[in-house]
């Protein structure tokens, strides 16, 4: 029989226990934490698992002449596990907001064993260097070990003691000696010739690693735009110029020793330009070499920048989700080798994409039915607010923002612009419609919730609002065009005011499935209540409306495929 584990008359007895590696931080509230390796990568992401009760007791409460009874009530058993994916830019957090609005919770309850995935770079996954630091602060809460980790990675600097992060230090460059160095302040300037060659080899890395192409050029046409600043006397302009230029030709070449001792050389040049400068005008520019360092260090924090958020969407798809649910399934073995699968918003698109690409292929799908709330492949027939994300689609803007702190921007600005008159008040009607969540509940959720996100990642998602909908990272596989292929019952569910997701943009995607795989449901009323973007998840009325839904449809497809 169901239960319901938010009644006054119901508790759960399995106990808390620590996570996979240890204690775990304050803001997990999962009965485990564990770590899961992404192969090929530093990723450690995190898992919050949920494991049903073994028993429940339920007090039935009887009329007043008589007193309550008791009953023990064995959760139902469930064949298959549960996996739990979040939307862009958010955690494990808006799926277990707090005790009485917890969606992982509640399904667990329900006798499902239960694992809230949170993919690189979201809420308590990290690298694994991150890790190590994190470990020995697990009992910390997210506003202090984990925000600090996360503000070192926006500033370009690396947690404590971690060399991956190191850009500088990480090339052992030799510095070229030139008789024509200034002899003023030379004992500084071979140390500007080592910061800059290194700093420059990096760069050169990074055009060929990361890009794959010179779009970065915009970036060291900036830095050596800045460093002409430097140069007080017109007559030199026409040198550093054509230095800058030979710099930036071997930049776009495979990196090589014999290509890094070339930009070492030059670099050496280019110092003693600066230097040069400085001994032609009167009065002296003091002070050149500290702005110099400056702009080199500022090169440095803007190449970490991107290289730590180096991932689009189909890294999610092909290489986190797949990790993840290889893990869940050894740890809660199936006869079938499958298990159930929830996606709210981005983790509805990544449940989509999955069994698109698997109809594609023709194989044979892991999952034994999905679930996707607020979510679609193709958004262009309906009036979304994330169309405010197109302008983003040119890559020269993902370049000037490579991440954006989303987690960080709204955590400083949402306790001072959270009402009108301030536009940040419209992020609750993005989120939840008009009295559909506890306020407080609404603020812990803003302000734990969100992440930073990178910009490749929002790249990607746009295509979703161009013709032929949502398209993978080389734009030559369309996710939509498989959709009647699939395999894998749906249930998808749209609220009738989320301005994020319209009901119309559900089934856009909908509509392309074979009509005996697919439920369709839009929840809310004319006369209300209303559901927006998150209310499907956590919303005052979900557990009665939304939750028995989700419950009923799983269970039909749990027992057919045990």
């Amino acid at each position: 029989m169901g239960i319901d584990p938010f009644s006054p008359f119901s508790c759960k007895v399995n106990k808390m226990t620590r996570g996979k590696y240890g204690a775990k931080p304050a803001i997990c509230t999962a009965d485990e934490l564990h770590y899961v390796p992404v192969p090929g990568t530093e990723w450690r992401l995190a898992l919050w698992r949920y494991r049903p009760p073994p028993e429940v007791r339920v007090l039935i409460p009887l009329p007043a002449e008589r007193v309550a009874a008791a009953w023990f009530v064995q959760a139902p058993k469930r064949n298959h596990p549960l996996m739990l994916l979040s939307g862009v830019a958010t955690n494990a957090i808006g799926f277990d907001l707090s005790p009485g609005a917890s969606f992982a919770r509640h399904m667990s309850m329900q006798g499902f064993d239960t694992w809230i995935v949170e993919v690189r770079g979201a809420g308590l996954s990290m690298r694994g260097s991150e890790l190590a630091v994190a470990d020995t602060t697990s009992d910390m809460s997210r506003s202090s070990a984990l925000d600090e980790i996360t503000t070192q990675k926006l500033n370009g600097a690396g947690p404590a003691k971690d060399d991956s992060t190191c850009l500088a230090q990480n090339f052992e460059v030799p510095v070229v000696e030139d008789k024509d160095v200034i002899e003023s302040n030379a004992s500084e300037e071979p140390q500007l010739v080592t910061k800059l060659s290194n700093t420059l080899a990096r760069l050169g890395d990074t055009f060929s690693g990361y890009v794959k192409d010179s779009r970065l050029r915009s970036i060291a046409d900036g830095f050596f735009n800045q460093v002409s600043e430097l140069v007080p006397d017109a007559s030199l302009t026409s040198s550093l110029e054509e230095v800058s230029e030979k710099i930036l030709g071997l930049l776009e070449l495979p990196q090589t020793s014999a290509i890094s001792d070339q930009i070492s050389h030059l670099s050496q040049r280019l110092v003693n330009i600066l230097g040069e400068g400085q001994q032609n005008i009167s009065p002296r520019l003091f002070g050149w070499q500290e702005r110099l360092s400056a702009t080199i260090e500022d090169l440095q924090k803007q190449l970490e920048l991107i290289i730590s958020y180096d991932w689009d969407f189909d890294h999610y798809l092909e290489e986190d989700v797949p990790a993840a649910m290889n893990y869940i399934k050894q740890q809660s073995p199936t006869k079938d080798g499958k298990l159930l699968a929830i996606g709210h918003s981005m983790g509805g698109i990544l449940l989509y994409a999955m069994v698109s690409k698997c109809g594609c292929e023709g194989a044979e799908p892991e999952l034994v039915a999905i679930v996707t709330l607020a979510s679609s492949v193709d958004y262009t027939t309906s009036n979304s607010s994330l169309k405010l994300l197109l302008p983003l689609a040119d890559p020269a803007e993902m370049l000037r923002v490579p991440a954006i702190p989303l987690g960080t921007l709204l955590s400083t600005t949402y306790p001072i612009s959270s009402r009108a008159p301030y536009i940040l008040s419209l992020l609750r009607s993005q989120i939840s419609s008009k009295d559909m969540m506890d306020p407080d509940l609404l603020s812990k959720l803003v302000l734990n919730n969100f992440c930073t996100v990178p910009a490749k990642v929002l790249l990607q998602l746009t295509t979703a609002f161009r013709d032929g909908g949502l398209r993978n990272r080389a734009g030559t596989f369309f996710f939509k065009q498989h959709l009647h292929k699939i395999k894998v019952p749906i249930l998808a569910l749209a609220g009738d005011e989320d301005l994020i997701c319209p009901p119309e943009a559900v089934y856009e995607t909908v509509k392309l499935i074979p009509q005996h795989l697919v439920t369709y449901k839009v929840f809310g009323k004319p006369e209300g209540p209303h559901y927006a973007h998150y209310d499907l998840v956590g919303g005052r009325k979900a557990v009665h409306e939304v939750y028995p839904c989700i419950i009923e449809f799983l269970s039909q497809h749990d027992e057919v495929s045990s």
